[in-house]
């Protein structure tokens, strides 16, 4: 059996159950072969006593156990020392120091065959200084954000295609990332399309008659059959544009004036977002709900008309892929890898990335709702038991 070490500081945890959720289904997927053993390093960043330390976010943080099982899979958790806003330039010498220790340890007790970077910043470059260390093939995998922000920070650019050079292999989510990549000056030649896989048991249309009378129930929400409903999932930032979601239900009033907007996820922008609603006389149609269990998702997207992701750039969106295999159709905008899911007119609309552009594209689909099953099926070849093998493959090819 090969033996991965995989560094990313994108992974769930007690504290943060949704954070890099994919990363975990990806290692735990490749771990169920029984190929390659998989252990996971999740540097931790906390900052020291002074910059929020003490906050209930950062002591959960450092009340995590620094090794665990999860899912089948070996995970350490190392701390390092974060500055929170300003301390990016310093953060790869950072998580490379706290992740050095235990790879030797890990080494001692199976020797590494292939370490692998699952996000570009500040993971590639750190996992290529353990590469090495350890004299191993490196591979970096590039998911959205990591390429289309941290490509445009000079020091951050700089970093990233240094290690890409060094990679023995290169992995992007869609061939739109891919494209950025190269335009950055990564070496084309080493970069793979490896797209997300997908839990196809649970996101899948949930026809039940009763499903909106039972989520609303449930979150305490008022959620007629008769009334269009929108979902909008993704970190509450700006990059994702939930305000321009809640401006085109602004827009929408007079043609859809019952309809409602449930938008799903945590972040810096919801006390914006709040006062956005009030000042639009939304109160009544308009959810933050939060963060919601994994379990929970394909309820609000089966019983949602329309998935609303007005983003600025993603590599390949979890939440595009989700929506659709719940028979939920898109309206997003044409940026990194939508075209890839966005192929027909049953799966939904890009739109210009205006509140205007949004409402027409809402319309357009409420005026010719498609079949959640043929929906469904346009992104069927998206599951984990593939994702798994094309990853044991790629790994496989370096280790030689």
């Amino acid at each position: 059996m090969k033996h991965v070490l995989v560094l990313s500081t994108l992974y769930p945890n007690a504290s943060q159950p949704r954070f890099g959720t994919f990363v975990a289904r990806s290692m735990e997927s490749l771990a169920r072969r029984g190929d390659w053993a998989v252990s996971v390093i999740n540097p931790i960043g906390v900052p020291p006593l002074g910059l929020g330390a003490l906050s209930p976010r950062y002591r959960a943080l450092r009340d995590l156990p620094e090794r665990a099982v999860e899912g089948g899979v070996s995970v350490s958790r190392p701390r390092f020392s974060l500055i929170p806003k300003v301390g990016a330039r310093r953060n790869v010498a950072a998580v490379t120091k706290a992740a050095l220790k235990q790879a030797h340890t890990i080494h001692a007790q199976r020797p590494i065959d292939v370490v692998s970077a699952q996000f570009f910043f500040p993971d590639g470059p750190a996992a290529a200084r353990l590469a090495k260390a350890f004299a191993a093939p490196l591979s970096i995998k590039a998911r959205g954000s990591d390429i289309t922000y941290w490509g445009g920070v000079d020091y951050a650019r700089a970093a990233m295609v240094e290690a890409a050079r060094q990679a023995d292999g290169l992995l992007a989510v869609s061939d739109a990332l891919a494209r950025d990549m190269r335009a950055l000056g990564m070496p084309g030649a080493s970069i793979a399309i490896h797209t997300t896989g997908l839990d196809r048991d649970r996101f899948r249309p949930l026809g039940h008659p009763r499903l909106r009378a039972q989520l609303g129930a449930e979150m305490g929400l008022d959620l007629p059959n008769t009334a269009p409903l929108f979902a909008c999932v993704g970190a509450l930032v700006a990059r994702k544009g939930h305000d321009l979601a809640i401006e085109a239900l602004a827009r929408l009033e007079s043609a859809y004036p019952d309809a409602r907007l449930l938008l799903v996820g945590k972040g810096e922008e919801e006390a914006a977002l709040r006062r956005l609603v009030r000042e639009r006389g939304l109160e009544s149609r308009v959810h933050l709900i939060g963060a919601v269990d994994h379990d929970i998702l394909p309820v609000i997207l089966s019983a949602a008309d329309i998935m609303v992701l007005p983003t600025v750039n993603e590599g390949l969106a979890n939440a595009w892929v989700e929506a659709l295999a719940c028979g939920t159709p898109l309206v997003t905008c044409d940026v990194g890898g939508a075209r890839d899911v966005v192929t027909s007119a049953a799966a939904g609309r890009l739109v210009e990335r205006s509140a205007q552009g949004v409402a027409e594209g809402i319309v357009a689909i409420l005026a010719d709702p498609p079949d959640p099953d043929e929906v469904a099926a346009l992104v069927q070849h998206f599951n984990w038991d593939t994702h798994a093998q094309e990853l044991a493959q790629h790994y496989t090819a370096l280790a030689g």
